[in-house]
């Protein structure tokens, strides 16, 4: 499956930035056509306030103007003052109106009609004068009725004899008419004294009414000259009336043009806004189809990929699975040969061989020596891998460790001219924790690999405590051929070396480093590398350092055990008869009485009737296994069972010792075993020194490179080489019979037939330390055993069966 990277989170990340950036976009537009939507409402508000006070001005005009013509009909002063109060509450309104508009145009109107009203003032005053004027004929035509009247009648006369209203007179009529009636008085005598004859009378009012007539005619002239400026004056008003309303008019239109103008401008804004919605709603829209299309597109994508990816993981597993497999597979059956040509190299070079004899053999035990190496570090690095390498914690001395790796290795080169320095810190002369054996690993790559790059000069090996006291650091410094710059990653990989001359001039697999780092990453520490072409290497190695603060105690296990004289009877049950011979062996010759069994049952209904002190069970037998037989032994009534001891012997490594104890067991011991650890822990359970810090007893281990080793057994055989023979001859019968029942489990794919076989061959293979045979048998005891596996595995066992008793055969001949 190809490595594709996915975008998705990316893409949805995108795709909520650009609806929050179309949000604030949009936002960012309403709200701008927001403020400018209030400024046209509050434009429109303030032209409305104009129209209405200009509507309230023109309702003022028209009042104006009735009370005007009011004042000029009745010629009356008062209501020539309620025309001036109006004009005044006019003038104020224009004042507060033009302190509202908004152009210079508007308020040279305004202006305008200020100056038309006080025209318009000015010019009804005229007119009222003139009407004044005009009231003089009047009086004089009612001075002549008069005259007319009182020729009858003589007596003094007043000025209301002539008129009703004097005071109404203009001063030029009421001085005439004054001058009149006194020229009357004085020519008028009183009735006592009044000598005038009728002529006189007749002459005096004849000349009045002529004197009066002339006043008359003067007066018509004069009427129709104020009738001419009356008319003008009329007709000034009426224009100046008209242009007042057509100014105020002017104002209102252009107001109500405004008011329409910011209308249309409000409409085009609601519109704007209706149309950025609509914009931004379909731009939502498609952003969220194209976005949603596309996360559902790498969502499909990505579970395809997931999926591609679970069956790749599965297959990576099943081919990590079957590299582990063939690794150790290959490393365990590479083993046997490579025994085989050592020991047989060895043989040859001891033997009387010529010189060219002497290279060929000297090419086969080097390449031999290669192979075992590649075998070693292929099994490390199978361990690393899964994961399944063990890390001790166990008090040891790091001076001791690096002295015995760098002099082991020593010997080795010991042809080159190399001087070996040690330098080990003080502090570091206590005993620290850690694991040994993998320092031990790390430091014989390290320091083998400096020997083997250097010529001749020196290696430095020191050793030194952190300032915090919380780690140590050991440097590996040599004046070898040195690693390129751009190589020292390279020497840390898998199967990989500084340049293809290394292999060809040096050997080596490649693997020593990569194991080395994988180790060091593992116990918590640092591998660095310094190197210059040419003039060496150093490698620093840094680890967490915790020193031993425990008490130094003498071990109980290497006291040397005293062995009871007392003589016991044995209870011995083992399906295997050759491990149950054994044992029974042992315990024979140390005087003991023993009752063997191969069968639980049996063994259980002997108990029922015989006294007994020891009972020693294998666990893992058919029908009854060992728990069961313990159960079933504490539960039969009237036997002669009272808490004896009870020892497991077992091959099983899954369980831990408590298992053990809670079921009734005393303690337990691993197979294979020796006879001097059967009768060490008989004796521990008689003097009641049993450990109870949840260890099983279990085996010793010795390091050999043979495929097999009958020291055990001729322990449990008391050395007789005769008895060894035999029972050789009979383990030879018994496993070819187990061989054959079990291959026919193997053709028949009978996993739990196969698990049971294997499980009853495998203690006398581990017994006679014939580990690689023991390690084929351990896998066919597994439950989760595949079909695919057990041809392969079955036609090795056979393989390595038969060239063990090749080699057993031998013994007994």
């Amino acid at each position: 499956m190809e490595s594709k990277r996915s975008y998705m989170p990316i893409k949805v990340l995108f795709g909520y930035l650009a609806l929050i950036g179309l949000v604030v976009v949009v936002g960012w537009f309403l709200y701008s056509e927001n403020v400018v939507y209030n400024k046209l409402e509050d434009k429109i508000a303030f032209e409305k306030t104009k129209i209405l006070k200009v509507s309230k001005l023109f309702s003022n005009v028209y009042k104006t103007e009735s009370l005007a013509r009011k004042t000029i009909q009745t010629n009356s002063e008062k209501d020539f003052k309620s025309y001036l109060i109006e004009t005044d509450s006019l003038k104020s309104r224009l004042d507060t109106l033009k302190q509202i508009v908004t152009t210079e145009y508007q308020k040279v109107l305004l202006d305008s009609v200020a100056y038309l009203l006080s025209e318009k003032t000015e010019n009804i005053r005229q007119l009222k004068t003139i009407k004044n004027k005009a009231d003089d004929e009047v009086s004089v035509n009612n001075a002549i009725d008069e005259i007319t009247k009182m020729e009858f009648k003589l007596r003094k006369l007043e000025l209301q004899d002539f008129t009703q209203n004097p005071n109404d007179l203009g001063s030029y009529q009421r001085n005439v008419l004054q001058k009149y009636v006194d020229y009357l008085n004085q020519n008028i005598p009183d009735d006592s004294t009044n000598t005038l004859s009728k002529q006189a009378s007749d002459s005096i009012l004849a000349n009045s009414k002529k004197l009066l007539s002339d006043v008359k005619q003067k007066a018509e002239k004069k009427k129709e000259s104020l009738n001419f400026e009356e008319n003008k004056l009329l007709k000034n008003e009426i224009a100046i009336s008209e242009q007042l309303r057509k100014v105020l008019r002017i104002i209102e239109r252009e107001i109500i043009i405004n008011s329409i103008k910011n209308n249309s401008l409000k409409e085009k804004s609601l519109k704007k806004v209706n149309e950025i919605v609509t914009v931004s709603a379909i731009v939502g829209l498609l952003l969220t189809v194209v976005f949603s299309i596309i996360i559902v597109s790498d969502y499909s994508k990505s579970q395809l990929y997931k999926k591609q990816l679970e069956i790749a993981n599965f297959k990576t597993k099943n081919l990590l699975k079957s590299r582990e497999q063939l690794i150790s597979t290959v490393s365990h059956d590479l083993k046997t040969p490579l025994s085989t040509i050592v020991g047989y190299s060895e043989l040859l070079s001891n033997s009387d061989v010529n010189t060219k004899q002497s290279y060929f053999i000297k090419n086969i035990k080097n390449s031999s020596e290669y192979i075992t190496q590649l075998v070693k570090d292929l099994l490390d690095f199978s361990q690393i891998e899964a994961g399944k390498i063990t890390i001790e914690k166990v008090p040891f001395l790091l001076p001791e460790t690096i002295d015995e790796v760098a002099k082991s290795i020593q010997t080795v080169y010991k042809q080159k001219e190399i001087d070996l320095i040690i330098n080990v810190d003080e502090k570091l002369n206590s005993k620290i924790v850690g694991d040994p054996f993998r320092v031990k690993q790390i430091l014989s790559n390290i320091i083998g690999n400096a020997y083997k790059f250097t010529e001749q000069g020196f290696i430095r090996i020191s050793a030194y405590v952190a300032d915090e006291n919380d780690s140590f650091t050991i440097t590996i410094e040599d004046s070898g051929i040195g690693i390129e710059k751009e190589n020292q990653k390279l020497v840390f990989e898998e199967f990989a070396q500084a340049n293809e001359n290394i292999e060809k001039k040096y050997g080596g697999t490649g693997l020593g480093l990569a194991i080395c780092q994988k180790i060091i990453s593992i116990l918590g520490g640092k591998l660095k590398l310094e190197s210059t072409f040419g003039e060496g290497s150093t490698f620093e190695i840094k680890l967490p350092l915790l020193f031993d603060t425990s008490i130094s105690l003498p071990d109980p296990e290497s006291k040397e055990i005293i062995t009871n004289s007392e003589k016991f009877t044995f209870i011995v049950l083992d399906d295997d008869i050759n491990l149950l011979n054994l044992t029974s062996t042992v315990l024979k010759q140390q005087g003991h009485q023993v009752l063997s069994f191969t069968n639980a049952t049996e063994a259980l209904e002997t108990i029922l009737n015989t006294d007994f002190d020891f009972i020693i069970t294998d666990i893992q037998m058919p029908e009854i296994d060992g728990f069961l037989f313990v159960k079933k032994l504490k539960s039969k009534k009237g036997s002669f069972y009272k808490n004896q001891p009870i020892i497991a012997i077992t091959g099983r490594t899954d369980l831990d010792f408590s298992t053990y104890t809670n079921a009734g067991f005393s303690t337990v011991i691993n197979k294979p075993y020796s006879p001097k650890v059967l009768l060490e822990t008989i004796q521990k359970v008689l003097d009641n020194t049993i450990s109870h810090d949840n260890k099983i007893v279990k085996r010793e281990e010795e390091v050999s490179s043979k495929t097999y080793c009958l020291e055990t057994l001729k322990e449990f055989l008391g050395n007789d080489n005769e008895s060894a023979k035999e029972f050789i001859r009979s383990f030879i019968e018994s496993t070819i019979r187990n061989l054959k029942d079990l291959e026919n489990a193997v053709e028949k794919k009978n996993i739990a037939e196969i698990n049971a076989i294997s499980h009853r061959m495998a203690p006398m293979f581990r017994q006679i330390q014939a580990q690689e045979i023991g390690e084929i048998l351990k896998k066919l005891e597994q439950n989760n055993l595949e079909n695919s596996n057990l041809d392969p595995l079955f036609t090795s066992l056979k393989t390595k069966i038969d060239l063990l008793f090749d080699g057993l055969k031998k013994e007994i001949l």
